[in-house]
């Protein structure tokens, strides 16, 4: 069964961060670098074991997707 997919606050705030940070040279590439980051999440759900398994934390619940 597929779970959903929680942001945590600090999650949005980095992301919300990396935005405006960008947006201060192009308005364009802060759009596009935000949907990368959701299109790369969206599959968490259904796919709850995709990506690999953080080598430095070693937890396999712990998952990180290198785009």
């Amino acid at each position: 069964m597929a779970r959903g997919l929680v942001w945590s606050p600090e999650a949005i705030e980095d992301i919300e961060s990396i935005a405006s940070y960008i947006e201060r040279d192009s308005v364009w590439y802060a759009k596009a670098v935000v949907s990368k980051i959701v299109e790369i999440a969206e599959p968490i759900p259904e796919y709850p074991e995709l990506g690999r398994i953080v080598p430095e934390v070693g937890d396999p619940a712990i998952r990180e997707r290198i785009a």
